[in-house]
């Protein structure tokens, strides 16, 4: 199979890649224009500023799936407005870029598996959420819709679409999980807010794997990517701290996150509350190798 990545060089992009061409899959990666190109098998683009490099389109050739992750970070720096403005262009200008794949490839593109994220739900407390829930509120939510919107214009090529609704990634060589390491193996870690709030993580070997599923099986539609059974943030701080042998007696207060990060950003990726199911991956008879938050903790902790 002849797989196009974007995002191919971040923590999921390039362990999809590493697994793709594992099982012998061809992959060609989008890539910055002013990236070292070393092989053929590379599209060069800027979606910020609509270009695509159409003679490296045609000597990629054709795709049967493309698995778009592209994407400003929505963690690694304060919001404001033109921060958000990037989050939300960064995305949309992207998957909107893969029409022009599309319609450029000779036999089209069979499948789009696009990136999103749980935010789409938006804060919902102990509500249990799948891919039946209606869409949330917030910012996160406005983000993930229009996402998902640009992601399913690609639907009039005669794509299918697949929606990747991603939850907390757990591997301690990147995302959240390695940003809280230092502190909880120096005994200083503690839970955030309440800690009531639900987290619905996946490790990073499950969040590979269920993309590697979407495609393979073809699948339509939203998919959550979370292990089936979540854990709210107190049992998360109590696990992380337990597996490190370490206390976590400390708490951050929700007031102090909101100063230091602002209300908008805390509320929405830090004291969201997200407990989320992972309906169509069980029902289209997926296996986890962590099918709960805590397992998945602690394969991460292993991964570094």
């Amino acid at each position: 199979m002849r797989v196009g990545v974007t995002g191919a060089s971040g923590l999921i992009g390039s362990s999809l890649v590493a697994a793709l061409r594992e099982r012998d899959d061809s992959v060609v990666t989008f890539i910055r224009p002013t990236s070292r190109v070393t092989t053929d098998d590379v599209v060069r683009w800027d979606p910020s500023r609509a270009l695509l490099d159409h003679d490296d389109l045609r000597r990629a050739g054709g795709f049967d799936a493309i698995v778009n992750l592209a994407g400003a970070g929505i963690g690694d720096r304060r919001w404001n407005a033109t921060r958000k403005s990037e989050i939300l262009s960064s995305r949309v200008s992207a998957t909107t870029l893969l029409a022009s794949v599309a319609k450029e490839s000779a036999d089209g593109v069979g499948f789009l598996a696009n990136a999103s994220a749980v935010g789409w739900y938006g804060s919902r407390g102990d509500e249990q959420l799948d891919e039946t829930s209606t869409r949330g509120e917030g910012f996160l939510a406005d983000v993930c819709d229009a996402w998902e919107s640009a992601a399913l214009e690609l639907r009039g090529t005669g794509t299918t679409v697949a929606r990747l609704r991603s939850g907390v990634v757990l591997s301690g060589r990147g995302g959240a999980l390695r940003q809280q390491l230092p502190l909880f193996r120096a005994g200083v870690g503690g839970r955030l807010g309440s800690g009531r709030q639900w987290l619905s993580p996946i490790s990073l070997r499950d969040e590979v794997a269920a993309i590697l599923w979407v495609i393979d099986h073809r699948l339509d539609g939203p998919v959550n990517l979370v292990a089936p059974t979540p854990l709210t943030n107190r049992a998360f701080t109590r696990d992380l701290a337990a597996a490190l042998h370490r206390p976590a007696v400390f708490a951050v207060p929700a007031a102090a996150l909101r100063v230091t990060l602002g209300f908008e950003m805390a509320n929405e990726l830090i004291l969201a509350s997200q407990r989320v199911a992972p309906q169509s991956l069980l029902a289209s008879g997926f296996s986890f190798a962590e099918a709960n938050g805590a397992a998945a903790l602690a394969w991460a902790l292993t991964s570094t």
